[in-house]
């Protein structure tokens, strides 16, 4: 088996970015494994997302109508596992999303191949693909190989890899799949936006983020007024916004929003666990002020502090002033 397979992830009629970060590490890696890079786009209108995904080092990007326009798992790991039968792919990336985590199991699965998930560097050794991830609750990195399997899944992680930036030539293949009669489908009744934010943490490029240490929402306002006068954008752990402290909108980390456009990162409170560095351990600078020396936040940290937090922002606010 040869060649690697992108599942491209699209919503509400775009291209998510994760898809062509998936393919500008498809490429960096390609010559040495052998073989073609291929995309799969499976979709109600699959082909207007063709072009979008049409980019440089792309050989061949193939098209699966579905049945509905709405995201269906059991209609995504059917196509991909013809697909990837198909094309005798050697590599499977997915995205290292909520969606990509509905199908991507499964398709490791039945494909009987090796699997990672959340992976955030991408090797070879020799033509052998190499995945790293974070392990012991992030607090080392871990390079696995997947010896004696003749097929490899992997799911990335987001704003990590770069995506290529000029167009590709990749010929556009329509791909029949039977899906109408594909078993354990749901039937999607209906979709509730999110509420609007006032926030954009995907964009913003300085975030002060506060954690679990600020104790209570009446303590919130000192922090975002700490914010607005350093140019920040607040943000938070999850912790705080199940709380109902802050609007999920501000809550960075996996299963919030990827800090993916951000240069620096100031970590208040924050004790950093696995799914809150997945969303900004990328970040070029990062400063951490947590009261627990032994905090992971400080393994990924640029600098770090061990005061108050509450101390902290009352002497920036006398500096201030």
């Amino acid at each position: 088996m040869t060649g690697i397979l992108v599942v491209a992830e699209h919503f509400d009629g775009l291209l998510r970015d994760v898809t062509l970060e998936m393919i500008g590490a498809a490429a960096s890696i390609k010559d040495g494994l052998g073989g073609p890079l291929t995309v799969v786009v499976i979709g109600h209108d699959a082909e207007a997302l063709a072009n979008a995904a049409n980019r440089e080092g792309v050989d061949e990007i193939v098209t699966v109508a579905s049945p509905d326009s709405h995201f269906d798992p059991a209609l995504y790991e059917e196509a991909v596992c013809t697909v990837a039968e198909a094309r005798q792919a050697r590599l499977v990336l997915i995205g290292h999303t909520a969606a990509g985590m509905a199908f991507g199991p499964a398709v490791a699965a039945r494909l009987g191949s090796g699997f990672a998930s959340d992976v955030f560097g991408l090797s070879l050794e020799g033509a052998e693909p190499i995945a790293s991830r974070g392990g012991y609750g992030g607090k080392v990195a871990m390079d696995l190989a997947f010896p004696d399997k003749p097929v490899i899944v992997l799911t990335l992680r987001g704003a990590t890899f770069k995506a290529p930036e000029e167009a590709g030539n990749a010929s556009i293949v329509p791909f029949a799949v039977e899906l109408d009669a594909v078993p354990g489908t749901g039937r999607h009744i209906d979709y509730l936006p999110a509420p609007p934010a006032d926030v954009d943490i995907g964009k913003a490029e300085f975030i002060l983020s506060v954690g679990r240490a600020v104790q209570e929402d009446k303590n919130l306002p000192q922090f975002a007024a700490l914010a607005e006068r350093l140019g920040a954008t607040l943000g938070c752990s999850r912790p705080v916004a199940d709380s109902g402290w802050l609007p999920k909108a501000h809550q960075v980390g996996q299963s919030g929003t990827i800090a993916s456009n951000c240069s620096l990162y100031l970590a208040l409170g924050i004790s950093g666990a696995v799914q809150h560095l997945a969303g900004m351990k990328h970040v070029d600078t990062i400063i951490a002020v947590n009261t627990d020396p032994e905090a992971p936040i400080f393994n990924v940290a640029d600098h770090g502090a061990c005061v108050d937090i509450f101390e902290l922002a009352e002497a920036l606010e006398r500096e201030f002033n």
